[in-house]
């Protein structure tokens, strides 16, 4: 199995065809649509088909004829969570609710005037998220991610939308994204970051995932124990058609080092990830 590339999979056709139905025909017809293209990745992408059997299976100890059901549901819920990414864009999201647990921890983080550090993974949508907390609890949320989309896609996605509701801080090679992170904890912003993946190449540290060794990045546990901000794991699971279910820990404000912080991680990262084993959105061999 393939390591991660850091891309957003999908064709530059694909995004036109989903924006132009929900701009024309709403987003229960492009939820409908899914369903059709659902049909076809669960039965022609063989690779992130595999990657999740054998997750299911032989990981969370899930059935056969149960994993594969869970398998089109993760396929399909996955693609509401892009249709949701794009809805947000456009402007549409009148339809959209959510619940928060622990909401008062951000507030708690926002008040105390260092900013958050949010550690997330790729479960769930926190794209969407932090569109739906925009202006809520903290003027502005930045996400920290790998600047490897496609660059038309990008190009078109923020020529047809309006761009995200929140600010994007590519990493970079020359580590100028290091200070981008300072710059908004100072201005006491937020700044997410996906703590689940890692880029082939780059340093990571093994821990105990599901009784299992998986590699988990360093760079996002380094800048936790680095900066003199909260940390606090968050996520953002679909738990309706419309709806979202966020969370929040209890946050971090001790000195801890990086590996400690990742053990904390990674024991909510499995509580999450038993919660909603059909939004984990990890389509490679986890373990290899």
């Amino acid at each position: 199995m393939n390591r991660w590339d850091g891309k957003t999979k999908g064709s530059l056709t694909g995004y036109k065809i989903f924006l132009f139905f929900i701009n024309s025909l709403g987003l229960d017809f492009a939820y409908l649509l899914l369903r059709i293209v659902t049909l076809y990745y669960f039965l022609f992408a063989a690779r992130p088909k595999r990657a999740l059997l054998d997750f299911y299976q032989k990981t969370l100890r899930i059935s056969g004829a149960k994993a594969k059901k869970l398998i089109r549901r993760n396929f399909y819920i996955f693609g509401q969570t892009l249709v949701d990414r794009a809805a947000f864009l456009l402007g549409k999201d009148e339809k959209y609710s959510h619940t928060f647990q622990n909401e008062q921890y951000l507030i708690d983080m926002r008040d105390g005037g260092k900013g958050g550090i949010l550690l997330s993974a790729h479960l769930g949508n926190w794209e969407t998220a932090g569109n739906l907390l925009k202006g809520r609890i903290t003027p502005t949320i930045n996400i920290v991610m790998l600047d490897a989309e496609v660059e038309n896609i990008k190009k078109y996605m923020d020529l047809s939308t309006g761009g995200s509701r929140f600010k994007v801080i590519a990493i970079k090679n020359d580590l100028s994204h290091i200070i981008a992170i300072r710059n908004a904890l100072v201005n006491n912003e937020f700044v997410a970051i996906h703590s689940d993946r890692y880029m082939e190449g780059a340093k990571f540290m093994e821990l105990d995932f599901f009784g299992q060794k998986a590699k988990f990045p360093y760079g996002p546990f380094l800048i936790a124990s680095k900066f003199d901000a909260p940390v606090t794991f968050v996520f953002a699971a679909k738990n309706g058609k419309y709806s979202y279910h966020l969370s929040a820990t209890l946050p971090i404000t001790a000195k801890m080092k990086p590996e400690e912080i990742a053990q904390l991680y990674v024991a909510e990262l499995e509580k999450k990830v038993r919660e909603y084993p059909e939004q984990w959105f990890n389509y490679f061999n986890f373990f290899q």
